[in-house]
């Protein structure tokens, strides 16, 4: 599976895909562990850093809210 999460948009939240499907839009780390459990990741099972994973644009896991 491969998880692509996309920069900030006007309302600060982040796209979510997994292999092109739209998961939903996270507006936290949390929210994207959350759609990775519900595409049947075991939570623990994963790195939300690891970019063999989850390919982060617009800033990783740390970088929320509106763009700059």
């Amino acid at each position: 599976m491969r998880i692509v999460v996309y920069p900030p948009d006007d309302s600060g939240g982040r796209r979510v895909r997994a292999d092109g499907e739209i998961l939903g839009m996270a507006y936290t780390a949390q929210d994207v562990a959350e759609f990775l459990r519900r595409a049947g990741l075991e939570a623990g099972s994963y790195d939300l850093e690891d970019p063999t994973l989850i390919e982060w644009r617009g800033g990783g896991p740390d970088e929320w809210g509106l763009p700059g």
